[in-house]
């Protein structure tokens, strides 16, 4: 057995939101990068991706919004924790918050909305794997992105066909809200709840080949998006979809739609 003091754990979350909302993970870079030519929408992608180069030089947020933290764990089942696993999270964001200069975004209350001016409480999903370590995986978000995410019950005869159009409706009708050139999750099949953070988590996935679901999905959200910031060009660089089991009655559709800051970092302990 493994211990791992919850000091370490705060540590680690502190330097990866940090890391996270000044440096944009190199695969994302370089597809906006991909996008810059001498037309309007090419322009505005070079300048994003000026901002992004500046910012991690500068050891600037590369956006004034630095987002509701979520953070993803893969504890190791022979992994002791001295401390509160929770604590230790969200005391690494609220020190972040401090250390990097991150605007204090977080209300206590949804209805209320007195600021808890540190950032916290962080989202937080944890699973038990084989091990004596800890993987984390820091994904702050924006919430002009987040509040155009959306999840619908599809029936099961509306197929692949009916998952694709709600896909690219949800993404289209998010406009220029989302600070396009977007990075879009999807998942098929779960639950309610399950599907949305299966959407999320698809953001995270590696570079891989496209599937025909991919494809399909970004094919018809820059066939009929309005383009970078709504000047043309294409809506979204990327999809990653996963696909999940699900009752027989059911076809859960989610769709996480992520600005052109798609931003995350990871460690191990």
């Amino acid at each position: 057995m493994r211990e791992i003091d919850s000091s370490v754990i705060r540590d680690t979350v502190c330097a990866l939101t940090i890391k996270a909302d000044y440096i944009l993970p190199d695969e994302v870079l370089r597809l906006i990068k991909n996008e810059s030519d001498g037309t309007l929408p090419g322009t505005l992608c070079g300048s994003i991706a000026e901002n992004a180069v500046i910012s991690a030089e500068g050891k600037y947020p590369i956006c004034q919004d630095t987002g509701m933290v979520t953070v993803y764990a893969e504890i190791g089942q022979d992994v002791h924790i001295n401390g509160s696993f929770t604590d230790a999270v969200n005391a690494g964001v609220r020190d972040a918050s401090e250390k990097g200069y991150l605007r204090r975004s977080v209300v206590a209350d949804p209805f209320d909305r007195v600021n808890t001016g540190d950032n916290t409480p962080a989202v937080i999903y944890t699973d038990l794997v084989g091990g004596d370590g800890i993987h984390l995986t820091v994904l702050p978000k924006g919430f002009g992105s987040e509040n155009k995410c959306a999840v619908r019950m599809l029936n099961p005869s509306d197929g692949v066909d009916g998952a694709v159009e709600f896909a690219v409706s949800a993404a289209v009708s998010a406009g220029a809200s989302a600070c396009p050139p977007m990075f879009i999750g999807v998942a098929v099949g779960g639950t309610f709840d399950g599907c949305a953070v299966l959407s999320k988590k698809a953001l995270l996935m590696p570079e891989h080949e496209p599937t025909e679901l991919e494809k399909r999905i970004l094919d018809g959200i820059n066939a009929r998006g309005s383009g970078v910031q709504g000047m043309g060009g294409k809506t979204a660089l990327r999809v990653n979809a996963i696909r999940y089991p699900t009752h027989i009655a059911g076809l859960p559709v989610a769709v996480c739609i992520c600005c052109h800051a798609c931003r995350h970092a990871e460690a191990t302990i």
